[in-house]
């Protein structure tokens, strides 16, 4: 029997979230994503991170993950990607897309997950999040009429196949070009995760050559 059909749904739910937890240096360091997947990097190095807005070891690499994107190399292309395993989790990920959609991420991106994690701000609740959008200047009604918009709907759909086409089982988690799988669990801890994802880009430069 399959993980997912052994456990209650809410049982699997919060083993997906938190497979991450117990970190382990007896893990390799990365694995091979079978098969590998196409970019979209336009030449460039693809490097995908998956996460989920309600995961806290999302939340606690975000530091880690900023301060690595401000020296990465120029040949690298990152992209977030909210984890989409089942219909759950799609809320969070509409809030991301649909900031996106309305040019608001990049203000609103780590302002969302302060909400959730520091602020305990329940999005889940329509009355508590469109208090949340008023008083950090987002216009509730516009932000509803987005998240039902042909766009939103496509990116989200998208996300959800990738999510399986990519095998996330955990988040977060790191795919660089389509080939090879880290995550914190598997280098041992956060803070030893994006010199390992330098190490991958390495090896993906010398696959394109």
């Amino acid at each position: 029997m399959s993980f997912r059909k052994a456990l209650s749904p809410f049982v699997a739910l919060l083993a997906f979230a938190f497979a991450g937890a117990a970190w382990s240096q007896a893990e390799p360091p990365y694995s091979l994503l079978t098969p590998a997947q196409p970019t979209d990097g336009g030449g460039k190095i693809e490097v995908i991170e998956f996460f989920w807005y309600g995961c806290p070891h999302c939340y606690a690499l975000e530091p880690a993950l900023n301060a690595w994107l401000k020296s990465a190399p120029k040949d690298v292309v990152f992209k977030r990607m909210p984890a989409v395993p089942s219909p759950a989790w799609e809320r969070d990920a509409l809030m991301y897309y649909t900031l996106e959609a309305m040019g608001l991420l990049d203000t609103y991106h780590q302002r969302v997950f302060d909400a959730m994690h520091r602020d305990k701000v329940n999005f889940a609740n329509k009355s508590k999040r469109d208090e949340w959008f008023k008083a950090n200047g987002i216009d509730p009604a516009k932000f509803a009429e987005v998240e039902k918009s042909f766009t939103v709907e496509s990116k989200l759909r998208r996300g959800a196949l990738l999510t399986q086409r990519y095998k996330v089982d955990s988040v977060p988690r790191i795919i660089v070009n389509g080939k090879y799988v880290t995550s914190a669990e598997q280098v041992g801890s956060a803070d030893k995760l994006f010199p390992e994802v330098d190490q991958l880009i390495a090896m993906a430069r010398k696959d394109k050559t």
